[in-house]
């Protein structure tokens, strides 16, 4: 009797073993089964819905499975990330993410959620410079022009942004702090919305994305004075840098990651994240990231994570020197 149970527990072991060694094997292989989704924090029509569109119709037939765009706009992206920081950790919930949500948020809300601890770093998509641009009726040619006109009325001048640490909201406000200028911040609930207002003339100036701001240059109903990266970007090769129009030093730029829930199986993390590589490195998708104005970045999640760790101290460090806060 003895001898048959320790054969028993043994024979148990060794199956709980051999199981425990192949489970993640099996359940990579057999990822995924369902439709994945993407929780998008923003309104269709932004920077980051492109990226997200462009890559979920690339891997879904990859996949074999349907991957789709989950639009939970709102509180600037806040609702969208905490809504997939709360999500099942299946691997069927993703989240596709700014530098604002991902490394500036923290350093301004009580959020709910921890863009570190609260997520597995899946893949960053793509980087995406932004543009100066103001109403056409604005008396202003150029950067320095805008400087000596703000200082002259301070606060009196408005721009618009998709909300309180957003990219349009950080680099205005980096361009405040760094020219020594006031100008009023006035939040919308996206960055389409802030550029109609700009185009009827109800507030002067925005930082925006390039790409959808260039349909409305080219229209003549907004004026470009100066590109947010260090260098000159292809699609505007004729507008200066912000560095360039006399504030030294000056750069911003926004980016894009794809997370989920933390507790997301490793197998199923790095899964993912080859895909996501694989599709980031295909000649079609970089051609439509590029018409969006976007350039791709790709990496691992280790790399992921690595940037985010910086991202988040540089954007700690600008956020307290500009004394930009919540609300403002």
């Amino acid at each position: 009797m003895k001898r048959s149970l320790a054969h028993g527990l043994l024979a148990v072991a060794a199956f709980t073993s051999a199981t425990l060694f192949v489970a993640p094997h099996v359940q990579a292989q057999a990822y995924p089964s369902k439709t994945i989704r993407i929780i998008m924090p923003f309104p269709p029509g932004g920077a980051t819905d492109i990226q997200g569109r462009i890559l979920s119709d690339k891997l879904s037939p990859r996949l074999g499975q349907q991957m789709i765009i989950d639009s939970r706009p709102g509180a600037n992206g806040r609702i969208g990330m905490e809504l997939a920081a709360r999500a099942p950790a299946d691997g069927y919930n993703l989240v596709i993410a700014t530098s604002g949500n991902w490394a500036v948020h923290p350093h301004l809300y009580e959020l709910p959620y921890d863009t570190l601890k609260d997520f597995v770093h899946i893949v960053l998509v793509a980087s995406t410079p932004g543009v100066l641009v103001v109403h056409p009726t604005l008396p202003v040619k150029n950067v320095k022009e805008l400087i000596a006109l703000a200082k002259k009325n301070p606060g009196e001048l408005t721009y618009g942004s998709s909300g309180v640490g957003g990219f349009a909201h950080i680099s205005a406000e980096l361009f405040n702090s760094m020219a020594g200028t006031k100008m009023t911040h006035v939040p919308y609930k996206g960055s389409q919305q802030s550029l109609i207002d700009l185009m009827a003339g109800h507030i002067q100036l925005s930082f925006n994305i390039v790409a959808p701001s260039m349909g409305h240059i080219k229209a003549g109903r907004v004026k470009p004075l100066a590109v947010t990266t260090a260098k000159r970007v292809p699609q505007l090769p004729q507008v200066p840098t912000v560095a360039e129009g006399g504030v030294r030093g000056y750069e911003n730029e926004t980016w894009s990651g794809i997370g989920a829930p933390a507790g997301t199986p490793q197998p199923v993390v790095e899964r993912l994240s080859k895909e996501f590589q694989a599709a980031l490195s295909a000649p079609d998708v970089r051609e439509k990231l590029d018409a969006a104005g976007s350039v791709p970045i790709s990496g691992t999640p280790a790399q992921f994570r690595d940037y985010l760790q910086r991202e988040l101290a540089k954007y700690g460090k600008l956020v307290k020197g500009a004394g930009i806060k919540a609300g403002k």
